[in-house]
């Protein structure tokens, strides 16, 4: 882990927004009505997917990736000015929130200012020919980090963009140099001591390939070094394996114990479900009951929560990233409050300090979750059934509260009735 890294960024809740697809102007200004209800949700952090112009040659869909940047040191002009965002960020800063933007630095888009600046920062094929090291990436091209001169200019751009937002989501950072992050990590302090650091790392067969062509891809651990954050898609292959019923739900637990077995002491994983990349959850787990289960267990993790702008809605479309595409605010389907009093647990009764264990009941699909930080611990019954049930636990009998909903929840003989609803529960250590 980075040496400095603040580890209440542990109880953090992160809320992703896409400008192009957040409101139907899809301006900047337009999102500033819009804060109150994201805060009230308990989000500390808004991170904007890219927010630079996006490049027109071979460009997908009608509008083209927000990730085929064009210009690193400017806004996206359908998006609004430069002051435009300055006064967003005001916006989000006065609303006690933090703003993170996303740098996309493996790539650029074929007609990117760097192209025709600095052609020699780019990776080259045998034929000489721009290209990248990704075929299904046809709307980028990649950079290419053996040049040095490229490590300058990328890391002035993050000091002038760290004079205005709180930190930075590093989109496929494993396939960025983990020395250029730690120097960039350095350098950017010296203007914003407390800029965060949030590491797009990669699935583990994802990274293996890179390797197998020959490319550089980092490790979670390596990319520790730099950042305060990381992706959980360390295990997010055997999640979806369970999700989809071709894996028990102890393989997709034992993984989450690796993490705490395998990382350093304060190490942080960004928790999430879904997001731009990943399908809406409430198209994989149609069962409300089961969704609020899961849901309960995304924040009980050790790490921060991620929500994706529109999951608090039950949104099961993903929007295009290549379209306009706002998404649903489908009253019907509202679980902010749910969220909200998810986010308060979080919050007032999970440490950042603690240490974490999980346990699975195949046969029932009940997950069973510890966290301790030596003073209190906290239990959390996950069912994934949906069902009544009865599991036994390592508690102390009696009666306790179950702080998402209020009703009391009794353990008698080492045994916990279960409704089908999630539990969670503390008690002194």
């Amino acid at each position: 882990m980075a040496v400095n890294t603040d580890i209440s960024l542990r109880n953090a809740v992160i809320y992703s927004i896409y400008v192009r697809n957040h409101t139907e102007e899809g301006t900047f200004l337009s999102i500033i009505p819009d804060l109150d209800r994201i805060k009230a949700l308990g989000t500390d952090i808004i991170w904007f997917m890219p927010i630079h112009p996006i490049g027109e040659k071979n460009k997908k869909g009608s509008l083209g990736c927000p990730y085929a940047n064009r210009d690193y040191r400017t806004v996206n002009p359908c998006y609004g000015t430069m002051e435009d965002f300055r006064i967003l960020v005001d916006a989000i800063h006065a609303h006690g929130m933090k703003c993170m933007i996303d740098v996309v630095y493996n790539h650029t888009s074929p007609d990117a200012v760097l192209v025709r600046e600095h052609p020699e920062f780019y990776y080259r094929k045998p034929d000489g020919s721009f290209g990248n090291k990704t075929a299904e990436w046809t709307d980028v091209i990649d950079l290419d980090y053996r040049n040095t001169d490229l490590w300058e200019y990328q890391i002035e751009s993050l000091r002038m963009w760290a004079e205005m937002v709180d930190g930075f989501r590093c989109d496929v950072a494993s396939l960025v140099p983990a020395a250029f992050w730690e120097k960039a990590r350095t350098a950017v302090a010296e203007i914003n001591p407390d800029c965060i650091w949030l590491a797009e790392t990669v699935h583990g067969s994802f990274n293996v390939f890179n390797r197998i062509q020959g490319q550089y891809a980092g490790t979670d651990s390596e990319m520790f070094a730099a950042f305060d954050m990381e992706y959980d898609y360390d295990t997010r292959e055997v999640f979806d394996r369970y999700i989809q019923g071709e894996a028990p739900l102890s393989l997709w637990l034992e993984a989450l114990n690796l993490q705490e077995t395998v990382y350093l002491d304060n190490y942080i994983k960004m928790r999430c479900l879904e997001n731009h990349d990943q399908p809406r959850v409430a198209s994989l787990v149609k069962d409300e009951k089961v969704l609020r289960n899961l849901t309960a267990m995304l924040y009980f993790l050790k790490g921060s929560t991620l929500l994706y702008a529109g999951q608090e809605y039950m949104n099961q479309h993903l929007p295009s990233l290549f379209e306009k595409d706002v998404f649903q605010r489908d009253e019907a389907h509202n679980q902010s409050k749910y969220l909200s009093r998810l986010a308060e647990i979080k919050k007032n009764c999970l440490s950042c300090r603690d240490y974490f264990w999980a346990f699975a009941d195949d046969e029932k699909d009940l997950a069973v979750l510890t966290r301790d930080d030596g003073k209190i611990r906290k239990l959390g019954i996950f069912s994934f059934s949906g069902k009544h049930n009865a599991i036994n636990v390592k508690f102390i009998d009696g009666d306790y509260v179950n702080y998402i909903t209020g009703e009391t929840v009794s353990i008698q003989d080492g045994k916990i009735e279960t409704t089908g609803e999630p539990i969670i529960i503390t008690a002194s250590s």
